[in-house]
């Protein structure tokens, strides 16, 4: 069934509504900065002391996902160029906004940040001196645990990687934005009647999006740059922020 071109249109519709619902999902989780450092930490712990079968499990799924989405993608690419190897004189397109025009570059950009976005907060290999942040708050019973909300507001005080991560959410909000829409047309269940309705929806869904996630580092900015007054000022000492 997915070696042809439909099988493979289906194939990166249901990743696509796997990682649509994920980003959700994430965005949630990441917003809890703004409840504290108390609420995210506690989070984050207890997302790390899920069952390594589920946490493992999770994080190997959602892999697989990104990679047959992506598979998907550049077969069909080069499927459509080598159905048309010779383009046409005058190029004229319907209903096909810059986001779908540019559905490749936008994803290939956001496959480079997630890499990125492991090894900064995840595997911590950007900058190492995040392991040595610890801390009691948030932690069950007293005991340390990694603090999250700390490296958090580290991390978006370097302006280059906030205005990076502002920049691929504002390419995933486009991507979403179309990818939303196609999933609905490649299973077949978008009609004519409904596909304003759906276009519409998926514009909101992406902007919910792509503010969710640029909340943190543009409000971490504004205080770095003394233009908004959010967190605690001892947060954006010297001493905390990491060169």
């Amino acid at each position: 069934m997915f070696s042809s071109s439909l099988g493979k249109k289906y194939l990166m519709a249901l990743t696509g509504i796997v990682l649509i619902g994920f980003v959700f999902v994430h965005m949630a989780g990441n917003l809890q900065v703004l409840l504290g450092q108390d609420k995210i930490n506690a989070y984050a712990h207890a997302l790390q002391s899920l069952p390594m079968p589920i946490l493992w499990g999770s994080r190997l799924f959602l892999l697989v996902c990104v990679i047959l989405h992506a598979w998907t993608a550049i077969v069909l690419i080069r499927e459509n160029r080598a159905a048309r190897p010779q383009g046409n004189d005058v190029e004229v397109t319907k209903r096909a906004g810059l986001s779908s025009l540019k559905m490749g570059l936008s994803g290939t950009i956001l496959l480079f940040f997630i890499v990125f976005h492991l090894l900064h907060f995840t595997i911590r290999t950007v900058y190492p001196e995040y392991n040595d942040m610890m801390t009691t708050v948030g932690a069950p019973e007293g005991e340390e645990v990694h603090d999250v909300y700390t490296m958090v507001l580290a991390g978006f005080q370097h302006i280059w990687v906030s205005v990076f991560y502002i920049v691929a959410m504002f390419l995933l909000c486009g991507h979403l934005s179309h990818g939303f829409s196609s999933v609905f047309q490649s299973l077949g269940i978008r009609s004519d009647s409904w596909r304003v309705k759906i276009e519409l929806g998926a514009k909101a869904y992406a902007w919910v999006i792509f503010l969710g996630f640029s909340i943190i580092p543009i409000l971490v900015l504004g205080q770095k740059l003394d233009f908004i007054s959010f967190f605690e000022p001892s947060l954006f000492s010297d001493s905390l922020a990491v060169r």
